[in-house]
């Protein structure tokens, strides 16, 4: 069946994530008609919750946002949301030779024994440079690892924060640039920002008020292409009864990796997939844990011991109380892998059995008999390997392709994925579409 022909006030977003979420609310705000189409039963995207019972909710990959998250603390107050808006001052330690060591001020650093006194001098200049460097651009064309020992030193390197690249790029941690890390040390602050009751409520807000504003979300619905239309871009797509529909828009906003974009959009020249198809990204995966009583005594427990399966402990409940959750201490351990590892298909069970002994090696009492519950999640392009070439790879929001448009995590560079930067994002481009 032909599609009817598109209305140019209306837009297709792809993807319900934060980015697609606050765009397509912004449209709707300026009089478009908007439909957002998902694929995942939830909106959320890499922040979406689950239940861990009927109405306690707990995101799927741990989350929190920073002091400096102006744009995230922006909306969630636009939302009504800021009073739910809680902040703390959670532990953050490293372990080295299986002991915890706390890693989060200038006194903590000044104590961490797995330095000499004047390797721990020598990182914290380092630091203090980068957070005082206003913006990266001193730093482009440079690896963070030849940085990080040309000026913190070998030790600190070998002790810190190698470790750290290789848990989360692998084996191109040699390779990652320079100003993706600048943005690690000068966005971050020792405050973190917790909703109550969990991000789900953001997006939930989110997907409320694109519906009082018109608009339609679609959810497990998933794209099967975007395709020329008659006037503007149609979206096939297959519903969750497994129809397939045809709907033609005025423009089509995609906030799915770029590379996805590329096979939904047969039409994109040769030379645009050349220089944007491009590069590499790992996906993320957590083994959640819900014991009987707390695990460690530290909120985010950094792993630079070698051998473990994750590369970071997150014991959210050393955050918020594990009253919120029924009595239950909740403990994420996060890892990212190329999107081909057997750990995306590894039954919760065998992860668990793999897990248990690197447990004990964090609290020598650690025994299974206190695990009450478990839950495992993936997901695909979840960070991208930010190499030196990174940055010639961007994609602007247009593409050669009149109408279609797209905005993704591979463009909130030199910065780390994250709700903020997202959101960040989201309203440039409503702002651009506006024009």
């Amino acid at each position: 069946m032909t599609p009817a022909q598109p209305d140019p006030g209306s837009d297709a977003v792809l993807g319900a994530g934060a980015l697609g979420l606050t765009v397509a609310l912004r449209l709707a705000q300026q009089g478009r008609r908007v439909v957002v189409y998902e694929r995942e039963p939830l909106p959320g995207g890499l922040a979406a919750g689950f239940e861990i019972e009927p109405g306690i909710w707990l995101e799927k990959f741990y989350h929190h946002i920073f002091r400096t998250d102006r744009t995230a603390k922006a909306l969630i107050s636009e939302l009504g949301l800021g009073p739910d808006l809680r902040w703390h001052r959670p532990t953050t330690a490293t372990l080295r030779n299986e002991r915890r060591w706390q890693l989060d001020s200038v006194p903590s650093l000044l104590r961490f024994g797995p330095l000499a006194p004047v390797d721990r001098l020598r990182m914290g200049a380092g630091l203090a440079f980068l957070r005082a460097l206003p913006g990266p651009a001193p730093l482009e064309g440079r690896r963070a690892a030849n940085w990080i020992r040309a000026v913190m030193g070998a030790a600190a390197y070998e002790t810190v924060w190698g470790p750290l690249l290789v848990g989360k790029f692998g084996a191109t941690a040699d390779e990652i640039a320079m100003p993706w890390f600048w943005a690690r040390v000068h966005d971050r602050t020792a405050q973190l920002g917790y909703l109550t009751g969990g991000f789900q409520r953001l997006y939930e807000t989110l997907a409320s008020r694109i519906r009082d504003a018109g608009g339609d979300l679609r959810m497990r619905t998933t794209v099967e292409a975007v395709e020329r239309g008659r006037g503007g871009r149609v979206v096939r797509s297959t519903g969750p009864d497994g129809t397939t529909t045809e709907e033609e828009f005025g423009r089509v906003i995609s906030t799915l990796p770029t590379r996805a974009t590329c096979r939904l959009v047969s039409d994109l020249p040769a030379d645009y997939r050349a220089r944007y198809d491009w590069g590499q990204a790992y996906g993320a995966h957590c083994l959640i844990l819900a014991l009987d009583r707390p695990l460690t005594d530290v909120y985010w427990l950094n792993i630079t011991d070698p051998g473990f399966p994750f590369m970071a402990l997150v014991e959210h409940t050393n955050m918020r109380d594990p009253r919120e959750y029924g009595g239950r201490h909740l403990v994420y351990l996060g890892t990212y892998r190329p999107m081909s590892d057997p750990i995306f298909t590894t039954d919760t069970e065998v992860l668990f059995s793999m897990a248990a002994p690197f447990l004990a090696r964090v609290n020598r009492a650690f025994d299974p008999s206190w695990v009450t519950g478990t839950w495992a999640f993936g997901a695909p392009f979840a960070q991208p390997i930010v190499t030196v070439e990174y940055r010639d790879h961007i994609p602007p929001f247009e593409t050669p392709i009149p109408a279609l448009y797209v905005a993704n995590m591979f463009q909130v560079y030199p910065h780390d994925r994250g709700q903020n930067y997202s959101i960040k994002l989201a309203e440039r481009l409503a702002v651009e579409l506006a024009l």
